[in-house]
């Protein structure tokens, strides 16, 4: 519920900026939106991935050691493409 909240107010702040484009607002204003849009996803970004880590890869890890590396091994390319962008 939570992520969905968060992501409502994203696509809200989106919606924002492109009505600024459309009304040729001053650039460095629609910058620091699309900078704010940014932050809240890689928010949402890090919040997902801490609760990945405190709820799938512990569990994976209580289960088997193979299974545990598997999910720490998914959860480091998911940073890997997260540090990327």
């Amino acid at each position: 519920q939570r992520y969905l909240a968060r992501l409502k107010r994203i696509e809200g702040q989106a919606r924002g900026i492109h009505r600024m484009v459309e009304e040729d607002v001053y650039c460095i204003d629609i910058l620091t939106q699309v900078s704010a849009v940014t932050k809240a996803l890689q928010a949402v970004s890090i919040s997902l991935l801490e609760d990945h880590m405190n709820h799938c890869v512990v569990h994976a890890a209580q289960e088997s050691d193979d299974a545990g590396r598997a999910k720490v091994d998914e959860a480091m390319t998911a940073i890997a493409r997260l540090v990327k962008s």
